[in-house]
């Protein structure tokens, strides 16, 4: 039974499903902005935010973002068919090959956001067997993460250190990266893992007025969960956006893999939240305690996000009728994201969607503003996901 709140009721309503020409003209203007990057960017990548709209120089393949730029690759070689896409993301595939062999910046749980859109697309798209390789690494690297002691992956840090023996809530789109290596290899060890982090993960992210924490403690010697609180939100009780979208196409995901109640109700309560608390243009602020009118900067990728996996959830769900109700509301959101904070020529910016926050400090983080009112790499991915999900029925990454 579908519990999001009707359409009436949200802010949603004055967007209109984003379908036809202007549909078109959307995919049209991703592909050509991931054109107008090739001579820079197809044998190099993309830092993790643009400056003034801008993303200047190019970056090595180190952090956590590049392989959403490899996506875009990908996204644009399914849609147009064009060689120079598919030979940029090949020569990138093999970068990330080094990266993993090398173990350059690897120490963390983030192998799903590099490895799924980048080689795990390749291996689905092209039986490159050097992208499939340089996957089931970076999957071997991740479930080197786990601890039995709390039966979770660790985010960050040396594994075991006490300041740092806790999970977070984007981990959730890195657990499809192991349920592919089963799917690969036969080795169920590795979807064994990604499904022990999701019934801990699921089971305390999720608060009662259905807003998310982003990090969750425990105790390094008996395991036992302590608490939740905000890294990159803005206050321990708020909602960053961000990592309730995490939370939304997360769930969806895991729904996908597990078929259970709990990812389906995780999946609901999340997205009532995020459709609830929607300013009126639809874009939300960085952090839901601010809402219409705030000086504060918006996360246009929380929306990006979010769009997702209400695709990914419609594709899951038996009733047609919900389905439906799920694809609608997605479409209206990248409706809203089209309209405010799609770039649609090249002259413009060399990313696809403004008004991303990678960071923003507040009083009760620890986080330094960062790439404030930009693009960044994953919104700019996820938004044009988005637009390949509403226009045929695509073969997903992750």
């Amino acid at each position: 039974m579908n519990m999001l709140p009707p359409l009436s009721e949200l802010a949603l309503a004055a967007y209109p499903p984003l379908s036809g020409e202007a549909l078109s003209s959307a995919l049209d203007a991703a592909v050509r902005q991931t054109a107008s990057c090739l001579p820079k960017f197809a044998h190099a990548f993309k830092y993790s935010h643009s400056v003034g709209n801008w993303y200047d120089p190019p970056s090595d393949n180190v952090e956590w973002t590049t392989g959403f730029w490899t996506g875009e690759l990908w996204l644009a070689y399914e849609l147009s068919g064009k060689p120079a896409f598919r030979e940029a993301a090949g020569w990138q595939v093999l970068s990330f090959l080094d990266r993993i062999e090398r173990k350059i910046d690897v120490d963390h749980h983030d192998m799903g956001f590099l490895y799924s859109p980048s080689c795990v697309a390749a291996y689905k798209l092209t039986g490159d067997p050097v992208a499939r390789k340089a996957a089931l690494l970076a999957a071997d690297n991740l479930v080197g993460r786990f601890q039995d002691r709390g039966q979770f992956l660790q985010a960050w840090g040396t594994l075991g250190a006490h300041d740092n023996y806790r999970l977070i809530i984007d981990c959730l789109l890195n657990l499809p990266l192991l349920y592919w290596a089963t799917d690969e290899t036969g080795d169920a060890r590795y979807a064994a893992i990604a499904t022990r982090h999701l019934r801990t993960a699921l089971g305390l992210v999720l608060r009662p007025d259905d807003s998310t924490y982003h990090t969750y403690f425990f105790d390094p010697d008996t395991g036992e969960p302590l608490r939740g609180v905000a890294a990159q939100g803005y206050r321990d009780g708020s909602a960053w956006a961000r990592g309730q979208a995490w939370g939304i196409s997360g769930a969806a995901l895991a729904y996908r893999y597990l078929g259970d109640a709990r990812s389906l109700d995780v999946f609901t309560r999340t997205t009532r939240f995020f459709l609830n608390h929607l300013p009126q243009d639809c874009v939300p602020y960085w952090d839901f305690d601010f809402s219409d009118p705030s000086p504060e900067p918006r996360d246009s990728s929380a929306c990006a996000i979010v769009a997702c996996g209400l695709l990914e959830m419609a594709r899951l769900i038996d009733d047609s009728g919900i389905s439906l109700l799920y694809r609608d509301y997605a479409a209206r959101l990248c409706n809203a994201l089209w309209t405010h904070c799609a770039v649609t020529a090249p002259s413009l910016s060399n990313g696809q969607l403004l008004h991303g926050t990678y960071a923003r400090h507040s009083p009760y983080n620890t986080c330094a503003d960062r790439g404030v009112d930009e693009c960044n790499p994953w919104g700019d991915y996820f938004y044009f996901e988005a637009l390949v999900r509403l226009s045929k029925d695509w073969k997903s990454y992750w």
